[in-house]
Formats: C-alpha cells, sequence, structure tokens
C-alpha cells in the first residue's frame, strides 16, 4: 500500500493565537460602535448640550469659576470638555471630538444654546 507524504501542518503558535482573538475583538467593537453609531451620537449630542447650557448659567448668571461649574454635572458627563469664551461670552461644550454645542450669555434672556450653523 502506499500512503501519501503530506507536509505536516504545524499547530498555531500562542502569539499567533493571541493575535487572532485581538483582531476578532476588535473587529467585534467596531461592528457594536458602527451598530450603535447613531444612538451613542445622541447622547453625546444631549450631553454636550446640557453641559454647555449649564456651565454657562453657572458661570455668567451665577458668577462661579468655570472649572466650580463641573460640579453641577450629573454623574457619567466626564467626557464632557469645557471651553470658555470671555469675548462673546459663550461657552463651548465637546465630547470625543464626535459632537459639540455652545451656549451663549444674552443680556435679559441669560444663556441660550446657539444654533449649529453659528458655532
Amino acid at each position: 500500500m502506499a500512503t501519501v507524504k503530506g507536509t505536516a501542518r504545524t499547530p498555531l503558535t500562542r502569539k499567533r493565537t493571541a493575535l487572532y482573538v485581538g483582531a476578532l475583538f476588535l473587529v467585534i467593537l467596531i461592528a457594536l460602535f458602527a451598530y450603535n453609531y447613531n444612538a451613542i451620537k445622541g447622547q453625546l449630542d444631549v450631553g454636550t448640550a446640557y453641559g454647555a447650557r449649564v456651565a454657562c448659567s453657572c458661570h455668567y448668571v451665577g458668577g462661579r469659576d468655570i472649572d466650580d461649574c463641573r460640579k453641577d454635572f450629573e454623574p457619567g458627563m466626564e467626557l464632557v470638555s469645557l471651553s470658555l469664551d470671555e469675548e462673546s461670552k459663550s461657552v463651548t461644550a465637546s465630547a470625543l471630538f464626535m459632537e459639540s454645542a455652545t451656549a451663549e450669555f444674552r443680556e435679559g434672556w441669560g444663556c441660550v444654546m446657539l444654533p449649529d450653523t453659528k458655532r
């Protein structure tokens, strides 16, 4: 009887297996982000608008320092960063380079949110 000699397959090494598992995990993570993108963007939109409005009122109406105004934020808003523009009397809140919102102080009106076209 004749036997066919084939090339022996070497088992996957631990390093290669870890690389495949890591790549699979990354693909799943990207797919989950893409699937939930609209929900994430909506939450960031609401969070930045809330942060800008609260910080603007705190600073310009309440007269507090902008760093002190962070205490008024709800839990979970650690990703929202604030920037203050004293010249235009406005506060811009942004999150994850994806979303931003600006609130401007107007005498007699308080702090109002600016539409996207004015940012």
